[in-house]
């Protein structure tokens, strides 16, 4: 017995409460933070979170599966659904796919997991692919699904999934499972628990051809965003591309056993960094806003240009600092216009040089908010690694 669903306790995972008792409080308590930060936000702004956590989400869960979409395009396409831009830009259909699962789950998070569900999403991630035999229904080959790496003469099984004609079964009991562990449900559970059991359990099952990872993660995201009542996606998928090594390694221990401890504070540690990054993503928005209110009237249209743009990297800010070079790549402007136009972002507290001549360089006046990486020790306790 090789594999957790072939042994006698499936699907009955156990687990050790009291490692996730803390992680549990801090992530319940990082929700009324991020809630009451968000309230700080208007309308636009709000409109805008959603857009850009939805955008980088999309992004994200599908550069884990070594896809690599165009960020403007998954921007627009969200936009248009949720009725903020009339714009037709042409969307290929990997980009649309992904970005119509992102809006669907933000707007049915508090509406219970089902098998048509499902199949909607699967029919949006596999948008486009004429490859796949089952698109849009659980897949039906009986060959084995395998999850395999290495050379074709000698390949490493890092998983097998069920036999096909087991999984409507066993997708069956997951989603009963899953909607009657909800904070409302006959047999709740902690948000970080429920969360990683529901990516472990669909994950072990891998009830698809293909697109399992992307819609697992959904299903993580919209059990973690159920716990705390409030439709704010959080960045899973930037936190887990930013761990996708032992994200993958710690799948596969889990998927040898049903006691999934270890799995469950991985999770836990991705789970709470995600949140942290939505609250930093939040905290920027703010920031940002009082920025562009203090200099509406002050910045001429090149120098707007360049903040909009610099503003676009997020609270991680311009990788490596504004150069003069940079400036009049975007601005279009002379090297004399480039240094009277960034002495007076200085000047106004836009912008804070450090270095000389060649070698300066230029950030936004904003608060530095550095993303960190979270994990949990064997006790359960929160580490910070800044």
């Amino acid at each position: 017995m090789r594999w957790n669903w072939q042994q006698p306790d499936w699907p009955n995972f156990t687990w050790n409460p009291a490692r996730l008792a803390r992680a549990e409080e801090r992530f319940l308590l990082g929700a009324g933070v991020l809630i009451g930060t968000a309230k700080h936000l208007g309308d636009t702004e709000l409109a805008q979170l959603s857009v850009d956590e939805m955008s980088v989400e999309a992004l994200t869960t599908s550069e884990i599966e070594g896809e690599y979409l165009n960020r403007a395009s998954v921007q627009s396409s969200i936009q248009r659904q949720l009725g903020l831009t009339t714009e037709d830009r042409l969307v290929a259909p990997a980009e649309q796919g992904i970005s119509e699962l992102m809006v669907s789950l933000y707007r049915s998070v508090p509406v219970p997991l089902s098998t048509e569900m499902l199949f909607r999403w699967h029919r949006m991630v596999m948008s486009g692919r004429k490859d796949l035999r089952d698109v849009g229904c659980y897949r039906t080959s009986s060959d084995p699904m395998q999850v395999i790496s290495g050379a074709t003469y000698a390949p490493k099984i890092h998983f097998e999934a069920p036999p096909s004609d087991r999984v409507p079964d066993e997708m069956e009991r997951l989603i009963a499972w899953f909607n009657r562990t909800t904070p409302d449900g006959s047999e709740p559970l902690p948000a970080l628990t429920r969360a990683g059991l529901a990516h472990v359990y669909f994950e072990s099952i891998h009830p698809f051809e293909d697109g399992n990872g992307r819609i697992g993660r959904a299903i993580a995201e919209k059990a973690l965003v159920q716990s705390f009542g409030q439709t704010i996606l959080i960045a899973l998928g930037t936190a887990i591309l930013a761990h996708h090594r032992s994200y993958y390694d710690a799948l596969e221990a889990a998927n040898k056993r049903n006691e999934v401890t270890e799995w469950l504070a991985w999770f836990a540690g991705i789970a709470i960094e995600a949140q942290l990054r939505t609250t930093v993503q939040v905290e920027f928005l703010i920031d940002k806003t009082k920025l562009l209110d203090r200099l509406n009237d002050t910045l001429n249209a090149r120098q707007k240009k360049v903040i909009l743009r610099m503003l676009e990297e997020g609270p991680e800010g311009f990788r490596g600092g504004l150069s003069a070079g940079n400036y009049n790549t975007i601005a279009d402007s002379s090297p004399a216009t480039t240094t009277r136009d960034l002495a007076d972002l200085v000047q106004q507290g836009a912008l804070i040089r450090t270095g000389e001549r060649k070698h300066a360089r230029y950030a936004l006046n904003l608060p530095l908010r550095p993303i960190p990486q979270i994990m949990l020790d064997e006790k359960g306790e929160v580490v910070v690694d800044a």
